[in-house]
């Protein structure tokens, strides 16, 4: 009797102990050929650039994490879009569209408070990342590039601590 009790106490305390950090992966869409890249930064991401070239494919992108860009992953050249999130503003979900053979064509970020930063063409076959976690926000990508553009892409989900999160623009 009294060890069952111990075990009902000790798978109570369990249930009740907070999940430090949650961490989900939406797992990599495209063909992925070429070099892999994974970006990282301190703190929240606080910015986005993407280059799509005209009528085509995603060619490349950065992100900034708190004042520092990540390296250009892919290449720098056709259209730019850039989107500066606001303080306290965190990227929840990803999407877009690919062509299996070869490139990503869309990509649309999109914030918790609504706003979104979308580039490339809208053709081919969707996709939609989010965090399986609640309060969640990405984190990371991670995928494949070759000389031309983004050949594949997944999305990294995960908690940003506070004092390391401060975006730098106001709303």
């Amino acid at each position: 009797m009294f060890s069952s009790l111990l075990v009902t106490v000790f798978l109570a305390s369990c249930l009740a102990m907070p999940i430090k950090d949650p961490y989900s992966y939406s797992s990599a869409v495209g063909q992925g050929g070429g070099t892999p890249f994974a970006s990282s930064g301190e703190g929240r991401i606080t910015a986005v650039r993407v280059w799509e070239n005209n009528n085509a494919y995603i060619n490349g992108f950065q992100l900034r994490y708190s004042n520092t860009w990540s390296p250009v992953f892919g290449r720098e050249v056709g259209t730019k879009q850039e989107m500066e999130l606001f303080k306290d503003e965190a990227i929840v979900e990803v999407s877009g569209k690919y062509n299996p053979g070869d490139y990503i064509y869309t990509l649309v970020f999109t914030t918790n408070m609504g706003r979104t930063l979308a580039a490339g063409q809208p053709n081919q076959v969707s996709f939609n990342f989010y965090p399986a976690n609640m309060g969640n926000e990405l984190r990371m990508l991670s995928g494949r590039f070759n000389g031309a553009g983004i050949t594949s892409i997944g999305a990294h989900w995960g908690l940003v601590y506070m004092e390391e999160a401060g975006n730098s623009t106001s709303s």
